[in-house]
């Protein structure tokens, strides 16, 4: 009489079958909660969401404008009033019409005029926004501490940057996030103005 000896895995899973079935229920429930739970954080840290439930639409600085000069993070750009190559971290706006808007709701945080900037408006706005409108003219609609609503005209688009002068008048925007210039593309919609 000959004695059939079980393979090995046959003897593993008569013995520890439930419990791997078991392992592979409680792995994937793990899984499915720990996604759930990392897509609800990143939805309650992003920075565009709103308190209310809704989230931030940013209006447009100025009616009918084309951009002069792209925001380029990653590659040079021509700056032909100083002659050189350069990255450009904001985006460069000009219209017919010169008027310049707050593209949202905030706090006006300082209203400066240097000499290579021009005049420039700074608006702190909700979850860690900033919007800076410069190269304006030298007469303005706000104050420091002024609270503006999006869409409140805040001043004109002029030729005051110094190192942006070949440029003609034009504004010169940058959008901040937590302190950190961001391309304004990614929050204007330019394409439907």
């Amino acid at each position: 009489m000959e004695i059939k000896k079980e393979n090995k895995f046959k003897r593993f899973f008569k013995r520890y079958g439930a419990l791997a079935v078991a392992g592979v229920f409680v792995a994937g429930v793990v899984l499915a909660v720990a996604f759930a739970v990392t897509s609800i954080s990143s939805n309650v840290n992003d920075p565009t969401e709103d308190v209310s439930g809704g989230v931030m639409k940013f209006g447009l600085p100025m009616e009918d404008a084309v951009v002069v000069k792209d925001f380029a993070e990653d590659r040079l750009q021509y700056n032909s009033t100083l002659k050189r190559w350069e990255i450009h971290l904001a985006l460069d706006l000009s219209s017919t019409k010169q008027d310049v808007f707050s593209v949202y709701d905030g706090v006006v945080a300082s209203v400066k005029n240097d000499g290579s900037d021009g005049c420039t408006i700074t608006v702190n706005h909700d979850n860690g926004f900033v919007s800076v409108y410069s190269s304006l003219g030298e007469e303005t609609n706000v104050k420091e501490g002024d609270k503006i609503k999006k869409g409140d005209k805040i001043g004109i688009a002029a030729a005051t940057a110094v190192n942006e002068l070949a440029d003609g008048g034009h504004l010169h925007f940058t959008m901040l996030l937590n302190g950190k210039e961001v391309d304004p593309n990614n929050y204007l919609d330019l394409q439907n103005k």
